[in-house]
């Protein structure tokens, strides 16, 4: 397997229930061997994507003051703009290289959380920046919860299972910046490799490559999907639900060749992630002689906070 595997949501849509039963099958097993897939006939449109991109340019285009009014302490990095450097891979010490900004939830109004979502931050200097960020938010998390829907199939669930939880769940849409490198990354690189904390994630074509995926050999290979597909990938919350048995792949954004360094990269991950109460024990599903329970107990919420300590987006004290 040189790429990831490609699966066509309009299959599940399908009334067909051959073709319904075909893509649980190929993004279960996708998700078994490589934890990653492209998937074509989202509900994202062109139009949008490209209003979006625009938008995300000019913010990032704006001065290093302007900016950084929007970086705001005490967040955690949840809401609005995350500066240069500030984030980095679990386990290491050297700053990503780039800058970012996160669009959260906005719950509607029967949500009935257990929790407050901190508000979004609005930017003053673009007039359809937050609207259209949110639009593609929408859009974005429709498409994750029908592939929740799949896999809640392929694992032996009802299909609605995930649905409560992603549903006014604590999700994020996260325009990436990577700037041109001007000199030796001295061992950073745009995007330290990792797993993703979250269920699922859902990432709009990058402005140019370097998305890469760790096989089970050990051996690196680029996520190229074709121009209208969406990458989605299994984070570590669903791995542990479902013990190991979707795998959550580690993946990085490797530099580009020197003769490209001076071509900056974007790329819109979107972070499906539930209700902070979800409980994300093993599922007896997934649990058998041969698979064992692998995980302790834990909510989504108590692992979250773990994992955003461990990047450093939250600092803990340590008296």
């Amino acid at each position: 397997m040189n790429n990831i595997p490609s699966v066509d949501l309009s299959d599940f849509l399908s009334k067909d229930s051959k073709r319904k039963e075909k893509f649980v099958n190929e993004i279960g097993k996708a998700y078994e061997e490589i934890g990653f897939v492209s998937l074509k006939n989202h509900f994202l449109n062109d139009d949008l994507v490209d209003e979006l991109y625009k938008e995300v340019k000019a913010f990032f285009d704006l001065s290093i003051e302007e900016k950084e009014k929007y970086e705001i302490e005490g967040l955690g990095g949840q809401r609005g703009y995350i500066s240069f450097g500030k984030e980095h891979a679990k386990g290491k010490k050297e700053g990503d290289l780039k800058e970012f900004w996160h669009f959260g939830q906005e719950p509607s109004d029967d949500a009935n959380l257990t929790e407050n979502y901190p508000k979004n931050i609005h930017v003053e200097e673009l007039m359809d920046f937050n609207k259209t960020g949110m639009e593609a938010y929408r859009m974005i998390e429709k498409t994750g919860i029908y592939v929740l829907r799949a896999l809640a199939l392929y694992i032996g669930l009802e299909e609605h299972y995930f649905d409560h939880w992603a549903s006014n769940g604590n999700s994020i849409l996260r325009p990436i910046h990577y700037p041109p490198i001007t000199e030796e990354p001295k061992g950073a690189v745009r995007a330290g490799a990792h797993g993703d904390i979250n269920l699922i994630t859902l990432l709009m074509g990058a402005s140019s490559g370097g998305l890469q995926v760790l096989r089970k050999d050990g051996e690196w290979i680029d996520a190229i999907p074709a121009e209208d597909e969406l990458v989605i990938n299994v984070g570590d919350m669903l791995e542990r639900l479902t013990n190991n048995k979707l795998k959550s792949t580690i993946h990085r954004v490797a530099n580009p060749p020197k003769e490209q360094w001076g071509k900056p990269r974007y790329s819109i991950p979107f972070f499906l992630h539930p209700r902070s109460e979800m409980k994300l024990n093993c599922l007896e599903e997934c649990i058998d002689e041969e698979n064992p329970k692998h995980y302790e107990d834990i909510t989504a919420g108590e692992f979250l906070h773990q994992r955003l300590v461990e990047i450093g987006l939250i600092k803990e004290d340590k008296a």
